[in-house]
């Protein structure tokens, strides 16, 4: 939360925080029901914990996209992570002995490793091999896919392990679980880049990183590290997607999310050139285009044209990030005022 009350970060901010309102008004006023919450077998349903909830995946991989995006670099390939995790997840739960004890254990944890191991392997052919990111994660994304299909045949393997299940679709006092899962993320990667020194190497490397190797920081190791956790956020995601539908679909679990997450951390205010970043802007990203999702599907627009009006919002907030367009829109108001 320390990266909230810097300035520079409160500017960075603005822009996504008046489109959310924005949006959030226009929904006030339009949809019916929007705001409407009720209270079922104790728990909290409605359309806005649906946007809470099923933007969590997204969330997630814009956790780890930030740190990835901060240091300069991108991975299009956790998609394709999800892919494989929530694959091997549904694979292990579902042919484990039944009545085995660890059976959630082992397939939470396999997953997380395969996420951690394709996260290795980017922040190998990334830091070590200096390889382009935006190659490096492309080879995942095409290749990683095809192995989620393979390990499935091609297939969509189902399971009813009630403990798999209820990591996407359980709830936690009154709301879903994986918006807690969501918290404790989010809080723990806050921690860990501003109260140590690890968030200042991030962005020293994003911003200069032949000044950051004279100064005596290992920018290979920031990197390769950055790349580990999208790959971890990518499996937990996975596995959340796979738990929430109950199967392992190879061809459809994650399809497109790199890009919503790189979205959401661009329209949150991190430059894709690397440097300054924020963990909070990110998450508003992903609720910003999570939010305008639903509303478009309130209002019946067809899931065919839904990118479209949305591409035009996103590019809009984009626009107004920059300072240089928000100068060139303003200059005919300074004259006015100039004239005046």
């Amino acid at each position: 939360m320390a990266d909230l009350f810097q300035s520079d970060t409160l500017k960075r901010l603005t822009w996504p925080l008046l489109a959310l309102v924005g949006l959030l008004a226009f929904n006030a006023l339009f949809t019916d029901e929007f705001f409407a919450i009720s209270i079922l077998n104790g728990h909290l349903h409605g359309r806005v914990i649906d946007i809470l909830h099923n933007g969590s995946q997204v969330m997630i991989l814009a956790l780890g996209m930030t740190l990835v995006i901060a240091t300069g670099g991108v991975d299009l390939s956790v998609g394709a992570v999800m892919a494989i995790s929530g694959a091997a997840a549904a694979l292990i739960i579902k042919n484990m002995i039944p009545g085995l004890p660890g059976g959630i254990v082992s397939a939470v944890g396999f997953a997380l490793l395969v996420g951690i191991l394709a996260g290795m392997w980017n922040g190998l052919l990334v830091a070590i091999f200096k390889i382009q990111p935006i190659i490096a994660t492309l080879i995942l994304m095409v290749v990683g896919r095809g192995i989620a299909q393979l390990l499935t045949d091609g297939t969509i393997v189902t399971f009813q392990d009630p403990q798999l299940t209820f990591l996407g679709n359980g709830y936690l006092l009154g709301l879903p679980l994986s918006l807690w899962i969501v918290a404790t993320m989010f809080l723990t990667t806050a921690l860990l880049t501003r109260k140590t020194a690890l968030g200042l190497f991030i962005e020293s490397v994003g911003n200069n990183e032949t000044a950051c190797k004279y100064s005596g920081v290992n920018a290979k190791a920031v990197k390769f590290m950055a790349y580990v956790f999208v790959g971890f956020c990518g499996a937990v995601a996975g596995i959340l997607c796979t738990s929430y539908i109950k199967c392992a679909d190879s061809n459809n679990a994650g399809l497109y999310f790199e890009l919503d997450a790189i979205l959401a951390v661009v329209v949150g205010g991190t430059a894709l050139t690397g440097g300054r970043f924020t963990l909070i802007g990110s998450i508003l990203g992903a609720l910003l285009i999570q939010t305008l999702t639903v509303t478009m599907l309130a209002h019946d627009v067809s899931a065919h044209i839904i990118p479209i009006p949305k591409a035009i919002v996103i590019i809009a907030v984009c626009l107004l990030l920059s300072p240089a367009f928000r100068s060139q829109l303003l200059a005919p108001w300074r004259k006015w005022r100039a004239a005046a």
